[in-house]
């Protein structure tokens, strides 16, 4: 998502991290969640993923007990978003799409994906590794992916 402010869902969340629930979230712009706060947030991590391209993703994924429930939607988790919009999200039930995005969703919160992570004291940077070694930034990978999707379909491949 873009955005995370709701104090209803920020609260949820809380409640569900101390219920012992993994809770993963990737935002892109302003965050009112802590994370990695003892006794309040220790199951929530927040990824920031920015590059070269100012878009985020608009994807949700709940585990449902192994049985994920995936949607698309336009919403951020904002008062205006929630409280004076109509907002949908559109439930995403091909396998092969869920599959994708699962993967989509294990490379963002990788430990060798650049971004910024919440910590309990405030956003931390990562763009490498603790031997040095440069981390995959995401939306390149992303660029990567597509364009070699886009070869393997071209004429005589």
């Amino acid at each position: 998502m873009n955005s995370i402010v709701d104090e209803a869902i920020t609260d949820a969340l809380y409640a569900a991290s101390q219920a012992g629930v993994p809770v993963d979230l990737w935002v892109r712009g302003i965050c009112g969640v802590r994370a990695g706060v003892p006794g309040l947030s220790e199951n929530i991590r927040v990824r920031s993923i920015l590059g070269r391209f100012l878009e985020h993703s608009r994807l949700f994924w709940f585990n449902n007990g192994g049985r994920p429930m995936v949607g698309l939607g336009s919403s951020d988790l904002m008062h205006r978003n929630l409280d004076r919009r109509v907002e949908v999200l559109v439930s995403i039930t091909n396998s092969g799409h869920v599959a994708q995005i699962g993967e989509l969703f294990d490379l963002a919160f990788d430990e060798g994906t650049v971004g910024w992570w919440l910590t309990a004291d405030g956003w931390v940077e990562r763009t490498r590794a603790d031997d040095g070694s440069y981390l995959v930034d995401l939306q390149e990978h992303l660029i990567a992916a597509a364009a070699n999707r886009r070869r393997a379909k071209e004429p005589g491949q």
